[in-house]
C-alpha cells in the first residue's frame, strides 16, 4: 500500500487527473475500477474520481509496489529529473504559485519530441533545486506553462508551480485579461500606429499560416497592434523597430500578419525576406528572428495594483538596435 498526502502543488485538481499523471501508463478504465473496488481510496472512502482535492487529503493505493512501478513514470521521470540546467533560468518574478521567466530563442517552450528537453524541464530542474517541488510530487503535479512562444522567439513565459497557479494563470490568458507586448524589428519604413485585422489558416503538414482579409473556412479571426519606435534607413535597406500589441494570440501570429502587410520581421527564416536575413546573418551573426515578448501587464484587481513584468532584450537584440537606429 501506498500513501499519498496531497500538497499545496496538487491542490485543486480532480482525483481521476491527478491519479492520471501518477499512474500515467494506466489505462482510464483500470483507475476507474480500483475506485469502485476501493484499491484507491480518497480519505478511506470510496471515490467517484470527480473529487476536487485539497490540501491535506490522503489518496491510498492498495496495489503491489510491482503494479504502482508498472504504471508510474518510471525511466522518463527519472530521466527528466536527471537534467542538469544547462542555462540558468533568468527569473523575471516568483511567488508561491507562479514562476515567470524570460525565455531564450532557440528554447523550445515545451517538448515536440519526447527526448526533447524543454523550458518546462528547466522549470522542473530549478524548483527541485530550490526546494519548491520534491521528486516524489512530480508524479502526481507537473510544472506547467500558461503560454507559448516559438522556439525561436525570446521573452516571457508565464508557469504555474502549483495546479491553481496554473489554473488562475491560463484563465487569465484565455480571457485575454492581461496585455501582451512584443519588440521586433521588420522590412521597411513604419511611420503610424495601427491595428490590423485578418484570418489566419495553419497548414498543420507544413507548421505554416497563410493570413486572409476575408473569412475562410477552418481559419481564425486574428488583430494585431502596432506602433513605430523607430525608423533607419541605409544602404542595405529600410527598418523600422516596432512595439506590437498581440490582442488575440494565435499560432505564428505576429510573424505572418506583418510579413501579409509587407513588413517581415528581420531573421524569420519562415515568414522573412531571404536578402535581409542573409544581410544579417552575414553582418551580425543572427541566428533568430528578432521578436521578442518584452512586457506582461496584468489589470488591476481587488487584491492588487497594476502589475507590470518585463523583460530585458537578449544582447544581440540590444547590439542591432544600437548599431541600426
Amino acid at each position: 500500500m501506498k500513501e499519498i498526502v496531497i500538497g499545496v502543488q496538487e491542490a485543486g485538481q480532480r482525483l481521476d487527473k491527478f491519479l492520471g499523471k501518477y499512474l500515467q501508463y494506466a489505462s482510464k478504465s483500470f483507475l476507474y475500477k480500483m475506485m469502485r473496488k476501493k484499491n484507491i481510496t480518497l480519505n478511506d472512502k470510496r471515490a467517484e474520481g470527480n473529487e476536487k482535492l485539497q490540501e491535506g487529503d490522503f489518496v491510498k493505493l492498495w496495489l503491489s509496489d510491482e503494479t504502482i512501478e508498472k504504471f508510474s513514470m518510471g525511466e522518463e521521470t527519472e530521466r527528466n529529473l536527471a537534467i542538469e540546467q544547462l542555462e540558468e533560468l533568468d527569473i523575471l518574478y516568483e511567488d508561491e504559485n507562479v514562476l515567470i521567466v524570460n525565455k531564450p530563442a532557440g528554447m523550445l517552450s515545451q517538448k515536440a519530441r519526447p527526448e526533447d528537453i524543454s523550458l518546462v524541464e528547466h522549470i522542473a530542474a530549478y524548483l527541485l533545486q530550490s526546494g519548491s517541488i520534491k521528486k516524489e510530487q512530480l508524479a502526481g503535479f507537473r510544472p506547467g506553462i500558461c503560454n507559448r512562444l516559438d522556439r525561436n522567439t525570446s521573452g516571457i513565459i508565464v508557469a504555474g508551480k502549483t495546479v491553481s497557479g496554473l489554473q488562475k494563470m491560463g484563465e487569465m490568458f484565455k480571457e485575454r485579461s492581461l496585455d501582451k507586448y512584443y519588440y521586433c524589428i521588420v522590412k521597411g519604413i513604419v511611420k503610424e500606429k495601427k491595428q490590423i485585422e485578418g484570418y489566419l489558416h495553419k497548414n498543420h503538414n507544413h507548421n505554416k499560416v497563410t493570413i486572409h482579409t476575408e473569412p475562410i473556412e477552418g481559419a481564425e479571426y486574428i488583430k494585431t497592434q502596432y506602433e513605430p519606435i523607430e525608423c533607419t534607413e541605409n544602404e542595405n535597406g529600410a527598418f523600422t523597430l516596432l512595439r506590437v500589441k498581440l490582442i488575440t494570440g494565435r499560432s505564428h501570429q505576429i510573424r505572418a500578419h506583418l510579413q501579409s502587410i509587407g513588413h517581415p520581421i528581420v531573421g524569420d527564416g519562415k515568414y522573412g525576406d531571404v536578402i535581409v536575413n542573409k544581410y544579417f546573418k552575414k553582418h551580425f551573426k543572427l541566428k533568430h528572428q528578432l521578436l521578442h515578448a518584452g512586457e506582461l501587464v496584468f489589470p488591476q484587481t481587488i487584491e492588487r495594483k497594476e502589475m507590470i513584468i518585463k523583460a530585458p532584450l537578449p544582447s544581440y537584440f540590444e547590439t542591432i538596435i544600437n548599431e541600426l537606429f
